[in-house]
């Protein structure tokens, strides 16, 4: 049986509820979590938890990341400007099969204030069940590491 990979998340302070409910899911299912804060509701800056998943990421401590902020957008930024991240902005369970299967993506980011947490789940548990697909996507995804 292969291991559940070690799951990364990150948000700021407009995520930090939909963190804890996808922490607390993951952790349920078996996951190994690295809760790379925000851990209340002071205002942070969400480049600085991005560049924290981007470095677990890079570094081994995870296999997958989770990146969340108000919008999804900055966070997912900052988290991709480490060039071992491919975070992929997804809003349903279509976009994150599809980031997995054909991207390669190994983050995945989402936005609080316009997802739910139930949607939120469903979008994480489509990331998770998800293989990269290879063949003609792997080229493409070569690409992304020497777009030049």
């Amino acid at each position: 049986m292969t291991p559940l990979p070690r799951i990364a998340i990150a948000s700021d302070h407009a995520a930090v509820s939909l963190k804890r409910d996808l922490a607390d899911r993951l952790r349920e299912d078996g996951y190994a979590v690295l809760d790379l804060g925000t851990h209340d509701d002071a205002s942070v800056d969400y480049p600085d938890y991005g560049a924290a998943l981007g470095r677990a990421l890079a570094d081994g401590s995870a296999d997958r990341g989770i990146a969340l902020c108000g919008s999804g957008i900055g966070i997912m930024i900052a988290a991709n400007r480490n060039p071992a991240v491919r975070c992929a902005l997804v809003a349903e369970p279509l976009s994150a099969r599809l980031a997995r299967s054909h991207n390669d993506a190994n983050a995945i980011a989402m936005g609080a204030r316009l997802i739910g947490p139930e949607m939120a789940h469903a979008c994480v548990a489509a990331f998770l069940s998800t293989d990269f697909l290879g063949g003609r996507h792997a080229a493409r995804v070569d690409k992304l590491k020497d777009p030049a």
